[in-house]
This record gives structure tokens, C-alpha cells and sequence, in this order.
């Protein structure tokens, strides 16, 4: 194809946008086109119609905040890019836009006179905070673009989870938290307007002056400090600039996703490649694509009768643009691996086995006894324990279960992939099964624990299989494969947040089973799931030879005799279908199927067999310890068992990140 062709299509590609986004805005405000004709200035709403109210203090004003806030996000965008050499870097990825939503969670539930008068500020300090984080996490490995997604993307799964634990541990559903994570666009008059456009040009003008030693920066470091640039305080300034715009957003109408990360790639894709054209394009893109996104909202409002967030429907790019983007990414190599970090074996791997099974009942013990009351601890002993028995028995049974499930299945894919990092919750599994078990909801009138189940575990397995596809067609390095898993997390999520933002009936059934609760396991469902791990366990045993010889590399399974397509199809079949039997109970969230099989190896057990079995049995541990923690820390309100285990887990994936990649 020539490059004149490419232009032509390039041109026309933008014009079609640029068009659309006109179009569907011109046909939503005339739905409202009054017959009295249209206001004259200046605006009087004692003398208007109610058609004409809507249009000038709902549907313009929502068009011009469509427009300055993907203008925002696209500035954003572009200098996080550019700063960072990163192409799949924005607010979203990089945690600032979640760090800004826990900010305004926590300022609401305990200083809720602090959004009344400095709402700004308090996006702004959640925003810095997230942006710092991940700076130093990404500073230990020279800001590698996987290192800096990695850390951002599980910054904002904690921040998320804190959120939600925060407002949970109150004791009420606050649905204008909920609101405004949807990020909807609404509009009651133009004071949001005026304060938006205020903070874009400001930020436009403070772009013009950076502009210039971006493109400097642009070269290396060691270049632009020879030329006499400040390194340090350019990056300082730039990312700040960064965080400003994208928590001016947040503030303003909440979590508005990957319109940061879409503009400047559309920009890109269009032939513009110089630093301060991508700056100028990237607004105009992202003003464009935001308003698109919200004339296909409202439209989609008008035909359904639903009404969709638009920040919920952008989050929906997310996962293919990452997908798409992945390839593009220029993967650093660390100057040192610690090779040797982890080379420490047991020598007698079996005597410690039975040490971790002699632990978990004696814990099991101690969990089922020990409890919180309002005057404080207590240990339940006799009738008083017997008593409580049939209510925390199922539920601790169950958790273990699913703690071992998930660690057999984080156990499998990290050895499959040659990936110490690799994990049900990481690399999308538990996302896919969320799919599926709201497909099950949304398919059958009256589903049961076998349809909600089986949908659950078919989800689970075809976005296994398609992550897997996806990085074995494009030999992609095995470090890559995480963020693919993390692009169809996002996906899945996005999906789930859509279908409870219709505020349909089912969709508390998915917000349910999001949060992980256990407080309705029954005797039969714990001893169902109990067995279900065993039988899994049991057969995943009869494997260990695939489990020993697939991380060897695709030419030792050849010389072996060893079929490799069909021992991982079987393997990936056991990781997922033991990712969605325990999701069921415990949610999307958790990261014991990382943690666990990391801990095993940490301890030295190497061998598969031992490997295996020392993960399931620390994950039982960390599960039950995350029951416990669930109905005691924040008494008398208990919090979600999935949500609880994966504040703990979170941190301990970045604590890792940190160390290795």
C-alpha cells in the first residue's frame, strides 16, 4: 500500500469520526427541539419551555464536558507517552485515575466537608499518590514500560478494593459513590463547564512551555543533560501536569477509562508522529472520541430505556487497544537478574508437606474459636462453640477449598508459562469466569449453582485459551503475557461494570459475586467444593510429568514423546475450571493463585509434585487467615472474603514486581 493511500485512509478515517460524533450529538439535541423555537440569549429559565431547559442546561452543557474532558484526557495521555516512552501508559493504567476515586471514597465516608469546598484537591492528592507509587516502583527498573503498566494496573485493583472495603465497613450502599465511578456525564448547568475549561487551558499553556524540552528528553537522558535540561524537574513537572488534567476529570464527572490511551494511539495511527503534533492531535482526538462515546450512550438510552455511564462504556477500549498496543511495546531488559534467588531446595520436602497439614487444622481450630464481641475478644469454648459451629464451619471449609483450588490453578499456569507471576487473577481467568456467570444470569430464566457454574468455567477456559493464542501467534516474551491477561481483566471488568450500571435486578447478583461474600455458603455447597478440589487435586497429581517437562522449553516435550498441544489443552482445562469453582465463592479478586504457588517456591519446594501440593496447602492457610480477618478487622461489619484477601494480595504482587520482572 502506498503511503499516499495510507494518508487518503488516515483522512478519511477522521472525517468519518469526526463526523459521527457530530451527527449523533445534532440528532440527540434535536429529540428535544422545541416548537417554540430555540432560546435567545442570555438564558432565562423562568421564560423557557421544558424542551428548552433540557437543551441549554442538560444536553450542551453535556456536550461541551464530553468534549473538555477527553481533550483533558487526551493531553494527559499524550505527555504520560511521551514522558515515559511508553506507549500504553495513561491515567488509567498507571492507578492515577483510581488513585483519585479512592481519594474521594475516603474523603466522602470521613470529611465530607472537604468535597464540598476542595473536591479538586482531594482528586489531585489521591492522584499524586498513585502517580508517585508507581514512579518508584518503575525507578528500580528505569522505568520499564512493563514494570510501570504492572504496578499501575495493580495499584488501581487495590485502590479499587480499598474503596470498596471502605464503604462496606460503613454499613451502607453509598449509590452516588457508585454514580460517579460510572463516570457519567450528566449535566444540570455550565458550572462544571466553565471550571473545566479553565483547567484545559491552563493546562494547554503550561504543555506549550514543556513542549520543547520534551522533544529534548526525547533524545536520552545523557543527551538532554548534555544540552543543559533539568531532568529530574522536567519529569516532575510533566507528570504533574499529567495528574492535574486527569484528576481535574475525576473530580468533575468520576472514572472516565482509556480515552488517555486511546487518543494518543488513534493520533499515531493517523501518521502523526512529531512530539508537538502528537500534543496538539492527542486533545482533538480525545475531545472526539469522548463525545462519540457519549452521542452512542444517550442513543443507546433513547432506544433501551437504559441508562449506560459513558466512563463504563469507554472502559470498554481498554482491553483490545492493550491487546493491540502489547506488540509495539519495547521491552527493557534488566541490567541483573538474581538468577539465583530462588535455587534454594528443601532436601526433605515431604517432612515440611506434613508440618503445613498439621497447621491447618490446628488454625482451623483456632479461627473457629477465636472472635470479636462489643466488649472484645473472646474464645468460644463448649456449648457457646458448638453453637457457632454450623455457621462458621461451611464457610471456613469452603474458604480453604477455594484457596486451594486457586492455588492449583496459579501452580499450573506458572509452570506452564515458565512464568513465576503468572495467576489466575493476572493473567484474566477469573475475569472470563465473571463473564460467564453473568452470561448464565442473563441466558437462563432461572439459573442454578450448575448453570451459574458451568457458564463460570466455560468463560474461564476460552479466555485462558484465547490469552494463550494470542501470545504463542505473536511470539510475544513471557513477561508480556501478564499485561494480555491484565487487557482481558479489563475487558471482562468493564463488561461487569456495564451490566450493574443498568441497574437490572441480576445485576446484584453480579455485584455480589464480585465482592466475594461467604456469608451464604451452605454445608452442602462447602462439602461439594471440598470435594471438587480433591478430585482436582487427585488428577492434576497424574500430571506432574507434564507439569516437570513443559517448563523446559518446546523442544524438550518433542524429544519426550510428549504431546504439548494436548497436555496444555488438558492442564489450562484444570487451571480453569478450578479458577471458576472457587471465583464462585470468593469473587475475581484474591491473588492466592499468585501468592501461594510463589510462596511454595520461596520455601524450596521445586519439585512439581511437592510444588503442587505445598501451594494448595498454603493457599488453604492464607484463606483461612483471610475468613478470619474478613469478620473480625473492621467489627461488627464483615467484609467480602474476595475483596479482604486481595488487599493483602495486591500489595504482595507489587512488593514483587518490584524485586524481579
Amino acid at each position: 500500500m502506498s503511503y499516499a493511500t495510507q494518508r487518503i485512509r488516515r483522512r478519511l478515517l477522521w472525517s468519518v469520526t469526526g463526523c459521527t460524533a457530530a451527527l449523533l450529538c445534532l440528532y440527540n439535541i434535536l429529540r428535544y427541539a422545541p416548537a417554540s423555537g430555540w432560546p435567545s440569549l442570555p438564558f432565562d429559565p423562568g421564560s423557557m419551555t421544558i424542551d428548552q431547559i433540557i437543551i441549554v442546561y442538560g444536553l450542551l452543557p453535556r456536550a461541551a464536558v464530553a468534549l473538555l474532558c477527553g481533550a483533558a484526557l487526551g493531553l494527559s495521555g499524550a505527555l504520560l507517552q511521551r514522558l515515559l516512552r511508553n506507549p500504553i501508559a495513561d491515567p488509567s493504567t498507571l492507578g492515577i485515575s483510581s488513585g483519585a476515586q479512592l481519594a474521594m471514597v475516603m474523603a466522602t465516608l470521613y470529611a465530607p466537608n472537604l468535597i464540598e469546598s476542595s473536591r479538586g484537591l482531594v482528586a489531585l492528592s489521591g492522584a499524586g499518590g498513585a502517580a508517585a507509587l508507581v514512579l518508584i516502583l518503575g525507578s528500580r527498573r528505569d522505568l520499564d514500560p512493563v514494570v510501570m503498566i504492572l504496578g499501575g494496573l495493580l495499584i488501581s485493583i487495590t485502590a479499587g478494593a480499598l474503596s470498596a472495603a471502605l464503604v462496606l465497613s460503613q454499613g451502607e450502599y453509598l449509590m452516588s459513590l457508585v454514580a460517579w465511578n460510572g463516570g457519567a456525564l450528566s449535566q444540570q448547568d455550565w458550572l462544571t463547564t466553565r471550571n473545566l475549561l479553565i483547567q484545559l487551558a491552563l493546562g494547554i499553556v503550561a504543555t506549550a512551555i514543556l513542549a520543547r524540552p520534551l522533544v529534548i528528553l526525547g533524545l536520552d537522558d545523557s543527551s538532554a543533560r548534555s544540552l543543559g535540561l533539568s531532568v529530574g524537574a522536567l519529569r516532575l513537572a510533566v507528570v504533574a501536569l499529567a495528574v492535574w488534567l486527569a484528576a481535574s476529570v475525576s473530580a468533575a464527572v468520576g472514572l472516565v477509562s482509556f480515552v488517555g490511551l486511546a487518543a494518543p494511539s488513534l493520533v499515531r495511527l493517523a501518521g502523526i508522529r512529531r512530539t508537538s503534533s502528537v500534543l496538539v492531535a492527542s486533545p482533538i482526538a480525545g475531545a472526539f472520541l469522548l463525545w462519540l462515546a457519549d452521542g452512542f450512550v444517550q442513543l443507546l438510552s433513547s432506544s433501551t430505556g437504559e441508562t449506560f455511564p459513558t466512563g463504563a462504556v469507554t472502559a470498554l477500549l481498554g482491553g483490545p487497544l492493550l491487546l493491540w498496543l502489547l506488540p509495539r511495546l519495547k521491552l527493557r531488559q534488566p541490567a541483573s537478574q538474581k538468577s539465583g534467588q530462588l535455587a534454594h531446595r528443601l532436601r526433605q520436602p515431604i517432612v515440611w508437606l506434613a508440618v503445613l497439614l498439621a497447621i491447618i487444622p490446628l488454625l482451623a481450630l483456632l479461627i473457629l474459636s477465636l472472635g470479636r464481641i462489643p466488649d472484645g475478644w473472646v474464645i468460644s469454648t463448649g456449648a457457646v462453640f458448638k453453637d457457632l459451629l454450623p455457621w462458621r464451619g461451611p464457610r471456613l471449609l469452603a474458604a480453604a477449598s477455594a484457596g486451594a483450588l486457586l492455588a492449583l490453578a496459579g501452580t499450573v499456569m506458572q509452570r506452564i508459562t515458565g512464568n513465576p507471576m503468572a495467576g489466575p487473577e493476572v493473567m484474566g481467568i477469573s475475569g472470563g469466569a465473571g463473564v460467564g456467570f453473568a452470561a448464565a444470569l442473563y441466558i437462563f430464566a432461572a439459573p442454578g449453582p450448575a448453570e451459574l457454574f458451568g457458564g463460570a468455567a466455560i468463560g474461564a477456559i476460552v479466555v485462558l485459551l484465547a490469552v494463550t493464542a494470542y501470545v504463542l501467534k505473536r511470539n510475544i516474551p513471557t513477561d508480556r503475557l501478564l499485561l494480555a491477561g491484565i487487557a482481558i481483566s479489563s475487558l471482562a471488568s468493564a463488561i461487569l461494570s456495564l451490566l450493574i450500571a443498568t441497574g437490572d435486578p441480576r445485576s446484584w447478583q453480579i455485584l455480589v459475586w464480585i465482592s466475594g461474600s461467604s456469608l451464604s455458603v451452605t454445608f452442602t455447597q462447602s462439602i461439594v467444593l471440598a470435594g471438587l478440589a480433591i478430585v482436582i487435586l487427585l488428577v492434576s497429581l497424574l500430571c506432574v510429568r507434564w507439569l516437570e517437562i513443559l517448563p523446559l522449553g518446546d523442544a524438550m516435550p518433542l524429544s519426550l514423546g510428549l504431546s504439548e498441544r494436548g497436555s496444555r489443552i488438558v492442564l489450562i482445562s484444570l487451571a480453569a475450571i478450578s479458577t471458576a469453582a472457587a471465583s464462585m465463592l470468593v469473587g475475581p479478586l484474591s491473588f492466592v493463585g499468585l501468592m501461594a504457588p510463589h510462596m511454595a517456591r520461596l520455601a524450596g519446594f521445586r519439585g512439581a509434585a511437592t510444588h503442587l501440593l505445598a501451594a494448595c496447602l498454603i493457599g488453604m492457610l492464607l484463606m483461612l487467615v483471610a475468613d478470619w480477618g474478613s469478620r473480625t478487622v473492621t467489627f461488627p461489619y464483615e467484609q467480602p472474603l474476595g475483596l479482604f484477601a486481595s488487599l493483602v494480595g495486591a500489595p504482595y504482587l507489587i512488593w514483587l514486581i518490584s524485586r524481579k520482572i
